[in-house]
């Protein structure tokens, strides 16, 4: 039977020849995550399970983010119910404090999620690791315990819209600006459980940091999972972050999908999202010039290093508006020593912004940047819904790095070429430090 990536994947996991949609299935995970608000639920269930230990100590990531540094006694005694724990059955991957970063962005960043494999994660945004060819998606704090448990998880196999890249991104249009896009043709169910399946010629001119961005946002469309195809990018990515085996999964020619989506890349243009549905995209150039009160650079959506390089580069020389609250968040310690190392942190202060530790903080409207009533944000976050980042009078725009420092210096939303002129495509890439010993560990099915 013809099968597309993500049934390959689901298949191998459940032990079966074939899968079709809409199969319910059994399959082992690869990795099981969770954060300071999701985790301390499946602990409690986990312990009502009366299991002596996890499945595997390895296969565990515990990941305080949302309000660490702690917020409130509330948050501390959340942390602390992980962080014990962590220590009681032995966790490798836990990281607070010092080692933290935003779950997301970290889990990539140390080599935890690689081609092929199975994560699920008491988180929605889970789906951000189909950017590297693995099947992940978002579970509730009850499946997190019994998978912890059991080390697996049941599921039912998603039907497939697959879509077809060409051409390139140009100017100031980015991955953010194309997720941006889909959404808003498609709707807040046009992908309602189906798995999005990103391929094409136009997917080699994605970096990986963009593909992270795209696949992150792929549960605002409704979606199960997103999932891009395995090519030399994602390779090099695989073996600069780690030495382990992975298998690259690839949809035969016959795979069935319910349409396929033409994009032409170099039609994209900054995108802005109004509110309050990431589906409400509009340009950045609409000539309305909306006024705002506050900037946020950040989350797991984006705060990588492109991320904060393209903010960076619009924010230069410049000064953020009086009147504006401009707020950057790199998604890790590392992506924060990068920037410390090329002098970004430093741009960003002369500028006017002020630059925080790693945490999802403001996105949920947890603290580092609350809104008040009648205000409005523009953000490189993933969700603009009613009250999402503070009181339910507010407002806030998606929009991606080099757009939002845009906004933030003009005080009212815009086109980023009306501030900064746009670098030659790829300044901002991280390179990846591809090793024959990586590569070497990977074989295709």
């Amino acid at each position: 039977m013809p099968m597309t990536m993500t049934q390959k994947i689901l298949a191998e996991h459940a032990g079966l020849a074939s899968v079709e949609a809409g199969q319910l299935i059994e399959a082992r995970v690869d990795l099981v995550l969770g954060n300071d608000i999701t985790a301390p639920v499946a602990i409690r269930e986990f312990e009502k399970i009366g299991v002596a230990t996890v499945f595997d100590r390895r296969k565990i990531a515990l990941v305080p983010d949302h309000f660490a540094p702690n917020k409130d006694i509330k948050s501390a005694e959340q942390c602390k119910t992980m962080r014990e724990f962590a220590k009681k059955h032995d966790i490798e991957h836990y990281f607070e404090i010092g080692r933290m970063g935003i779950e997301h962005a970290l889990l990539p960043e140390r080599g935890l999620v690689l081609p092929g494999e199975l994560i699920v994660g008491a988180d929605s945004h889970t789906c951000t690791y189909g950017a590297a060819g693995a099947f992940s998606t978002g579970v509730g704090s009850t499946d997190m315990a019994a998978a912890m448990a059991s080390g697996t998880a049941w599921f039912k196999v998603p039907k497939a819209i697959r879509f077809n890249l060409r051409g390139a991104l140009k100017g100031w249009a980015t991955g953010k600006d194309l997720i941006l896009h889909i959404i808003g043709a498609i709707g807040v169910d046009g992908a309602l459980y189906r798995s999005m399946e990103f391929v094409g010629p136009g997917l080699a001119s994605l970096t990986m940091d963009e593909r992270f961005t795209v696949a992150n946002m792929a549960i605002e469309a409704g979606a199960k999972n997103g999932i891009f195809a395995v090519d030399a990018r994602t390779r090099a990515w695989a073996a600069s972050v780690s030495s382990r085996p992975y298998r690259v999964y690839e949809a035969d020619p016959d795979a069935e999908y319910e349409r396929t989506i033409d994009i032409d890349l170099s039609s994209i243009m900054p995108t802005v999202t109004f509110p309050h549905l990431p589906s409400n995209a509009r340009s950045a150039a609409d000539p309305a010039k909306t006024p705002i009160d506050q900037v946020v650079i950040g989350s797991c959506t984006n705060g990588r290093i492109e991320d904060i390089r393209a903010a960076a580069h619009v924010l230069r020389g410049k000064t953020v508006a009086g009147g504006v609250r401009c707020i950057v968040i790199p998604a890790t310690q590392n992506v924060y020593r990068q920037a410390l190392r090329e002098g970004l942190i430093d741009e960003f202060i002369e500028a006017g912004a002020v630059v925080s530790t790693p945490t999802c903080g403001p996105c949920l409207g947890g603290y580092m940047g609350i809104l008040a009533k009648g205000e409005r944000a523009v953000a490189t976050t993933n969700r603009n819904f009613v009250g999402r980042m503070g009181h339910p009078g507010s407002e806030v725009y998606l929009a991606s790095p080099a757009t939002a420092a845009a906004c933030a210096v003009a005080g009212y939303i815009v086109d980023p070429s009306e501030i900064s002129e746009a670098p030659r495509r790829g300044t901002f890439e991280s390179p990846a430090k591809a090793t024959a010993t990586g590569a070497s560990q990977e074989h295709s099915k």
